[in-house]
């Protein structure tokens, strides 16, 4: 469990990389290093908010009243290829310029655009590259789902995740969701062996990471930020997913096969919270210098470009006993890979 949700902190690839890179990527200041951070992380934003969509039912039958399921699933959202690079040009920087297409952090280690300057007092301009990605597409999720029978042909979802330290991080869930069956009203639904039923359903995942993030020299420190004033820095990433499908099963004595068709929507809110250098370039003899670094409170609130469209999904469920075991697929701007365990009662 702590491998999974260390994974879906996936955002510590990126720490890492923008440490190593820190000192280029505060360069570019405060709006652009925003800009430019929307823009590289946004893949994996995204299929983390799709996969905080995932595995919701494995049938569309809901529970008798009183009925109960407890089930932990995990959901691989898969960025697509499309979204592999972003175009430098189109990204509204303010005091830098570029052209190109530079890896996404989904996307392959180079090559990497440069990102230059625009001139102060006719002095030559300064360049900074582009981080490099990582090749990697498959974003996990964890979740842990309870589902109980209520009146009327409907079954209340409920998920939760305490706040869960990994290390230095930690991640925390909750949603719910509604299962009504359509088949309920039709006579001798109960001789049938499917179901069809509605389904809604709102979750929000969020994930702090403390990071660091300095000037990585001593030259560009001042007398009046010591190091240890960096080191209130977090990274926070908010995931809020909700989606409404109609869903169908056919419902075997152990088999069950399911599926739905839908409108999903995500949305993705990034903070980094705390003290962060800020070199600021000045001119002597005609050539950048930075003598001294300065700082900014908070980054600008980042509000990753979600997406928003027809989602269909596919999947089979096993039950021997009260044990259930199921697998699908979601075809989705973001697809998602879904499996699930869990124990189930009438």
């Amino acid at each position: 469990m702590a491998t999974v949700i260390s994974m879906v902190i996936g955002s510590n690839a990126l720490i890492a990389q923008l440490a190593d890179d820190a000192f280029d990527f505060l360069l570019v200041g405060v709006n652009d290093a925003s800009k430019i951070t929307e823009a590289y992380i946004s893949p994996w934003a995204n299929a983390f908010g799709a996969g905080v969509n995932g595995s919701w039912y494995n049938t569309a039958k809901p529970h008798k009243l009183g009925g109960f399921d407890i089930t932990f699933g995990l959901n691989v959202g898969i960025v697509p290829s499309t979204d592999d690079t972003y175009d430098v040009s189109k990204i509204g920087l303010q005091s830098f310029t570029g052209t190109g297409m530079a890896p996404t952090i989904s996307g392959p280690e180079g090559p990497l655009p440069v990102l230059t300057s625009k001139p102060i007092s006719g002095v030559a301009s300064m360049s900074v590259q582009t981080q490099r990605g990582t090749d990697w597409k498959y974003i996990p999720v964890p979740t842990l789902q309870a589902g109980i029978g209520l009146p009327l042909g409907s079954e209340l979802k409920i998920r939760y995740i305490p706040k869960i330290p990994v290390g230095d991080a930690d991640i925390s869930s909750w949603g719910v969701g509604l299962l009504h069956s359509l088949m309920q009203y039709l006579p001798g639904d109960e001789l049938l062996p499917f179901d069809v039923s509605l389904f809604g359903a709102f979750t929000k995942l969020t994930g702090n990471v403390p990071i660091n993030l300095d000037p990585g020299n001593p030259q560009f420190y001042s007398s009046k930020y010591p190091s240890s004033a960096w080191d209130d820095q977090n990274f926070e990433m908010t995931a809020k997913a909700w989606n409404a499908s109609a869903i169908a099963s056919l419902n075997l004595p152990v088999f069950t096969l399911y599926g739905g068709l839908g409108y999903s929507s995500t949305a993705t809110i990034i903070n980094m919270t705390g003290n962060f250098p800020l070199p600021t370039p000045s001119i002597t003899e005609g050539e950048y210098i930075y003598e001294d670094a300065g700082v900014v409170k908070d980054f600008p609130t980042i509000e990753v470009k979600n997406f928003s469209g027809l989602r269909a999904n596919a999947g089979f469920r096993l039950k021997f006993a009260v044990i259930t075991w199921h697998v699908d697929y979601t075809w989705a701007q973001y697809s998602v890979v879904s499996t699930g365990l869990g124990i189930s009662f009438r």
